[in-house]
């Protein structure tokens, strides 16, 4: 069995993203210790930011006349591919940052279109958990309700584009603790972060019975 993880926080070390996630692939390799893991980790190694204009320019471009700089992003852009085609199930940590998609996160979906072309389902039925996490409030009823322009591009991406069987695992408030005018919801925070915990580790288990 093989799992592909995929992080996106520049902050590893005290990522709530990626705490859930490492929950979730604890229940995944307690269920397979023979099992392969695949990490990338865009936060602390982000892809060229250029990588996408040449390897879509690469292919409208006859491969004898490829430039050194378009060989070298296809060829990038068919890697990551790869790795989504050869799991058989993947977490994918998301934290949100300005309120968007994060740069690096959006560079490497665009190379894996690049590559794999537009309708290529590489996680087709395929169990997948998306964790996705919030410095602050964004449910409804909240000031900032529809301000997160992360989590529905993302789960777009993953179950109607790659065609993931797509488990999504949120946690917000996550700046409660460090921020002083957030001091009156702390206690909510600690609340949601046990939540997403438990959450996470069921979504593991289900990952690994899928």
């Amino acid at each position: 069995m093989h799992l592909f993880r995929l992080d996106a926080s520049i902050l590893p070390g005290t990522s709530t993203s990626a705490e859930l996630a490492t929950a979730a692939e604890a229940e995944w390799t307690a269920a397979h210790p023979d099992g392969t893991v695949t990490r990338r980790n865009l936060g602390t190694d982000p892809l060229p930011g250029d990588a996408w204009t040449h390897a879509t320019l690469a292919a409208f471009t006859p491969a004898d006349q490829h430039t050194p700089e378009q060989r070298e992003a296809a060829a990038l852009g068919a890697s990551l591919a790869e790795e989504l085609r050869a799991a058989d199930a993947a977490i994918i940590a998301v934290p949100l940052y300005n309120w968007g998609v994060s740069q690096h996160f959006k560079t490497w979906v665009d190379l894996v279109i690049a590559a794999a072309g537009p309708t290529a389902e590489l996680l087709k039925d395929k169990p997948v958990l998306l964790v996705a996490s919030f410095g602050g409030g964004f449910a409804a009823g909240t000031p900032r309700e529809g301000w997160d322009h992360s989590t529905p591009y993302v789960e777009r991406i993953l179950r109607d584009v790659w065609g993931a069987d797509l488990t999504t695992v949120r946690r917000e408030l996550t700046m409660a603790a460090a921020n002083p005018a957030m001091e009156s919801l702390r206690d909510l925070a600690a609340e949601y972060h046990t939540q997403a915990l438990d959450a996470a580790a069921t979504a593991g288990k289900n990952l690994a019975r899928a």
